[in-house]
C-alpha cells in the first residue's frame, strides 16, 4: 500500500474506526503524515477514548508541527487520564512549546499525583527557564521521589536570583515542610545569611533535628557574638546526637569553652562520644582535661571514644599528655592504640620537651614493629624525631614485615631526620633496592637519592649501584618507583668525583 493510500486509510479509520483502530490511525499518521495532517490529529484531541487522545499526542510529537501542538497539547496536559497527560507533556517538551498556556499547564503538573508527570513538569519548565508556580515548585523540594526533588533543587538553584523565587525560597526555609525546609536552607546563597539571620537563629529551636542541623551548619560560618551565644545555648539544650555532634565540632573550631559541660555529658554516648572527646581537647579547660584523663584511664567508654579522647589529650597538649598516652600504646583495644598514636603525633609536631623526646621515640619505634594496624599513623608520628633513628635502623635490618620495613626506610630518609650515623645508612638503602616488595624498593630508591644529595658522597661500588638503579628505572615496577630511581641516578651523577 503506497503512502498516499495509507494516509487515506488512516484518515478514514480516524473518523470511523473503533477505539483501537482510531488510536492506530493516529499513530500511523504521526509516522507517515505531512504537516497538514498534524491539524487533522489536533481535531481528534477531544476523542472520547483516552487511548486515541494519547495516540494523538504521540503523533503530534512525530510530525513536529509546533502550531498544531500548541493548539491542543496544553489542554491534553490537563487530561483526566495520566497516560494522556504524560504523552502530551513529553510532546510539548519535544516540540519546544512556550507561552503562558504552556507554562500554566506545566505548573499544574507540578502537583500531579503521578511522579512521572511531576518530573515532566520540571523538565519542561527547566527547558523554558521559568519557575512556573513558585509555591508548588518549592514544595517539590520535599518530594519523596529523588528524581523529583533533585530536579526541583536544580531548577530553584538556577533561578534563585529571580525575586519571586528568592522570596519563596526564604519563606520555605522558614515555614515549609521539614524536607523542603532542609533543601531550601541548603539552597540559600551565603550572601543572604545576614538578611535571614533571625530566621536562622530561630531555626536552632525547631522541632526537626534535620532543620536544626542545617541551620547550625550555616551559622557556624557567621562571625557574630549573638550567633555564638545562640549556638552555645542550642548545644546546652540539644538532645539529638547528630545535632549535638555538629554543634560540638563547630564550637570546638571556634574555641568556645562553653562546650565543656555539654561535651562531658555527651562523652558516654555511643555515637556522639567521639565528637565530645575531640571537643574537650579543643576546649582546653581544666574540667575538660580531667574528663579526658578519666575517659582514657577507665573502661566505661567504648574503644572508639577512648581513642578519640587519647587524640584529644595530644591536642590539648597539657604537661602530662605524653605520660598519659605512652601506656595506651599497649592497650588491648586497637582503636585506643590508634588514638594514642594520633595524640603523640600531634605532640611531636607541636614540639616535645627535651626530656620527652627519647621516651616517645623508643615507644613509637617499638609500636611500629609491634602493631601492624597502625603502621601508617606511627610512621607519621615519627617524622622528624631523630632520637628514633637508631631503633629504626634495627627494624630495617630485622623485621619480616614489608610494610614496617618500608615505613622504617622512609623514616631513615634524610628529608625526615638525620643524626651522626646517617652517613652509614647507605648499605641499607642499596640492599633494599632488590626487596621483593614494591613499597620497600620505592622508599629505598627515594631514600638513596636524598642520601646522595645530603652527603654528596659517591658509594664505593658506584658502577654496580648504577646498574641496579638503571634496572629499577626501566623494569616493571610502578611508575612512582621508576621516577625515584631516575632521581637517584641523577643524584649519583652529581656526586661523581670530577676529573682523574
Amino acid at each position: 500500500m503506497g503512502s498516499e493510500r495509507q494516509i487515506a486509510f488512516f484518515l478514514r479509520e480516524l473518523e470511523d474506526g473503533d477505539t483501537w483502530r482510531r488510536a492506530a490511525a493516529a499513530k500511523g499518521l504521526g509516522r507517515i503524515g505531512r504537516e497538514e495532517h498534524a491539524w487533522v490529529l489536533a481535531g481528534s484531541a477531544d476523542d472520547r477514548a483516552a487511548e486515541v487522545r494519547e495516540a494523538v499526542a504521540a503523533g503530534l510529537g512525530r510530525l513536529g508541527v509546533a502550531g498544531a501542538g500548541h493548539a491542543v497539547l496544553p489542554g491534553l496536559m490537563g487530561d483526566e487520564d495520566p497516560w494522556v497527560r504524560r504523552r502530551a507533556s513529553r510532546t510539548a517538551i519535544r516540540l519546544g512549546l512556550d507561552g503562558p498556556t504552556v507554562v500554566a499547564a506545566f505548573s499544574r503538573l507540578l502537583r500531579d499525583p503521578d511522579h512521572h508527570l511531576r518530573i515532566n513538569a520540571l523538565d519542561g519548565l527547566r527547558a523554558l527557564g521559568v519557575p512556573g508556580d513558585v509555591r508548588a515548585l518549592m514544595e517539590l523540594l520535599g518530594d519523596p521521589e529523588g528524581a523529583v526533588w533533585g530536579r526541583a533543587r536544580s531548577l530553584v538553584y538556577a533561578l534563585r536570583d529571580d525575586p519571586d523565587v528568592g522570596a519563596e525560597l526564604v519563606r520555605t526555609a522558614e515555614q515549609g515542610a521539614v524536607d523542603a525546609r532542609v533543601q531550601a536552607l541548603r539552597l540559600l546563597p551565603e550572601r543572604w545569611t545576614e538578611r535571614i539571620l533571625d530566621v536562622l537563629v530561630a531555626g536552632l529551636r525547631d522541632e526537626s533535628a534535620q532543620v536544626r542541623s542545617e541551620v547550625a551548619d550555616r551559622l557556624m560560618r557567621v562571625e557574630d557574638a549573638r550567633v555564638q551565644d545562640a549556638l552555645a545555648a542550642a548545644l546546652e539544650a540539644e538532645r539529638n546526637a547528630g545535632c549535638a555532634e555538629l554543634l560540638l565540632r563547630g564550637l570546638a573550631e571556634r574555641g568556645d569553652e562553653r562546650l565543656t559541660g555539654p561535651a562531658i555529658r555527651w562523652l558516654g554516648h555511643a555515637d556522639a562520644g567521639t565528637s565530645a572527646a575531640l571537643a574537650l581537647g579543643a576546649a582546653g579547660t581544666r574540667a575538660a582535661a580531667q574528663a579526658l584523663r578519666t575517659a582514657v584511664t577507665g573502661s566505661a567508654l567504648s574503644g572508639r571514644t577512648r581513642g578519640a579522647a587519647a587524640k584529644a589529650i595530644g591536642q590539648a597538649g597539657r604537661w602530662d599528655a605524653v605520660w598519659l598516652l605512652l601506656p595506651l600504646l599497649d592497650d588491648p583495644d586497637g582503636e585506643v592504640r590508634a588514638g594514642a598514636v594520633d595524640g603523640l603525633d600531634i605532640l611531636v609536631a607541636e614540639g616535645l620537651r627535651l626530656w620527652e623526646r627519647h621516651p616517645v621515640a623508643r615507644a613509637l619505634v617499638a609500636h611500629l614493629a609491634a602493631d601492624p594496624n597502625t603502621v601508617r599513623q606511627t610512621h607519621n608520628a615519627l617524622i622528624g624525631l631523630a632520637e628514633a633513628l637508631p631503633g629504626l635502623r634495627q627494624i630495617v635490618d630485622r623485621t619480616p614485615s614489608a610494610d614496617v620495613r618500608a615505613a622504617a626506610l622512609s623514616l631513615l630518609d634524610t628529608h625526615n631526620a638525620t643524626d651522626a650515623d646517617t652517613g652509614r645508612d647507605l648499605p641499607r638503602f642499596v640492599h633494599a633496592l632488590d626487596d621483593p616488595d614494591e613499597d620497600v624498593r620505592h622508599h629505598a630508591a627515594e631514600g638513596l637519592a636524598h642520601w646522595l644529595v645530603t652527603t654528596g658522597r659517591p658509594p664505593r661500588d658506584e658502577q654496580r649501584l648504577r646498574v641496579r638503579l638503571t634496572r629499577l628505572a626501566s623494569d616493571a615496577s610502578a611508575a612512582e618507583t621508576r621516577a625515584v630511581a631516575d632521581e637517584a641516578l641523577r643524584a649519583l651523577d652529581e656526586c661523581r668525583p670530577s676529573g682523574p
